[in-house]
């Protein structure tokens, strides 16, 4: 079993945090590590699941009492399905403030349902896990983020494998069954029931919507658009449906962490910005399922080949978030003019990283020009930029402009 970097970060929260809440889609792996998790006391973790229909059934009728009944530090899983509980946690806390005494999983992102996370404020630190990282597949100590931010020049970095091995991880994706799963057939099964049993359950659970028939249509949709920017006009024009029903059903598929937005980064220059977010799938095995390729037509695909490589590319950085020391906040960068960056690194300082994703071989100088146009506009705040391409060495187009090899985010 591949260890999860982000397990030693929840065991140390447990340690001085009442309540962690460990959330992402389904099928990451949350329950499996939840269970080897430690309590405070040193000894394992009771664990429960609301996917238990008895379980859900108690803690549904009487939450204060079921909460009341547990006794110790405990994992609760798939919380979502039972809302209320989070206030019975909440009161639970209020009276015995000890640290680790719950570990909430969920497969919805807690911080887009306001009345859940508002009745934990101050009490709940939250963690999202996503599909494997690349890291973590080849067990390589991967922690890019730290070292783009670091003070000095960038360790240059040899690539180690070609293009078609690089294709064949992006189309497979980072959802730990399909590791297991040896042939295009069976890992498009695989997906089949997974996204059958996330619309029709999980979503269910969470809307009073009666109608989600267009959500898979909808997923299909924006598989087409990775990377661009999220026009509800032209999209419910594209699928026939209202933009009223259109943003309710986009809000549902980000709950479930299916989808991922990436916001506009602003500094108030007076630049006339795009200020739309880009539309993101977490993971690019999910999308090349959705678009119907498999590696090879993945690979012969320019049109698709581009855009999947970018949300690879985000995602790996999105994961190792989640363990770095800078924890960077991410947008994107776009003027009216044409200058872009496709991924902008914040951290809690102000300090900025540039990130461009190229498909080719070969970085010229057009390729550096949207980085050179925000180093320019950011000044001092700019601490490198990098392009991420499918060659193999580390070229430097500046004292703080690099390319790199896509595979440098997880073995560099």
């Amino acid at each position: 079993m591949l260890a999860r970097r982000l397990a030693g970060e929840i065991q140390t929260a447990l340690a001085d945090t009442p309540v962690l809440f460990l959330n992402g889609a389904r099928q990451t792996g949350k329950s499996t590590m939840a269970r080897e998790l430690i309590s405070p006391d040193g000894k394992p973790m009771r664990y429960l699941t609301l996917d238990d229909a008895p379980v859900l059934a108690a803690a549904r009728d009487d939450p204060p009492g079921f909460v009341a009944g547990l006794g110790g530090p405990v994992v609760l899983d798939e919380v979502q399905r039972a809302p209320d509980l989070f206030l019975a946690i909440k009161a639970a806390v209020d009276r015995k403030r000890t640290a680790g005494q719950f570990l909430l999983t969920g497969s919805a992102d807690v911080l887009l349902l306001p009345n859940i996370s508002e009745s934990l404020a101050g009490r709940m630190e939250i963690f999202t896990l996503w599909p494997l990282a690349q890291g973590e597949i080849e067990r390589t100590n991967d922690n890019l983020l730290d070292a783009l931010f670091a003070k000095g020049a960038i360790k240059p970095y040899r690539g180690q494998e070609d293009r078609a091995a690089l294709i064949e991880r992006v189309a497979r994706g980072g959802y730990p069954v399909i590791l297991q799963r040896a042939t295009d057939a069976r890992r498009r099964a695989w997906f089949g029931s997974y996204l059958t049993t996330i619309l029709q359950r999980d979503i269910r659970d969470l809307s009073n919507i009666e109608d989600l028939t267009m959500l898979p249509r909808l997923l299909e949709l924006l598989a087409t658009r990775l990377c661009g920017l999220l026009n509800f006009a032209d999209i419910s024009r594209g699928i026939g449906i209202p933009q009223t029903t259109l943003k309710r059903y986009f809000t549902l598929l980000e709950t479930t962490f299916l989808v991922q937005t990436l916001h506009a980064w602003s500094a108030n220059h007076g630049l006339r910005l795009v200020k739309s977010p880009k539309v993101y799938l977490n993971d690019t095995g999910l999308a090349t399922y959705l678009l119907g390729l498999n590696a090879a037509q993945l690979a012969g695909n320019p049109m698709a080949v581009g855009p999947m490589l970018e949300n690879f590319a985000l995602m790996e950085l999105r994961k190792q978030a989640g363990w770095s020391g800078v924890r960077p906040n991410f947008y994107h960068f776009r003027t009216h003019g044409g200058e872009e960056v496709d991924i902008v690194l914040e951290d809690a300082a102000g300090n900025l990283v540039g990130v461009e994703v190229k498909a080719s071989a070969s970085v010229g100088a057009a390729d550096v020009k949207g980085l050179r146009a925000f180093a320019e506009l950011t000044g001092s705040r700019f601490r490198r930029g990098v392009i991420f391409y499918t060659g193999a060495e580390t070229v430097p187009f500046a004292k703080n402009i690099h390319a790199m090899p896509i595979e440098s985010i997880w073995r560099a």
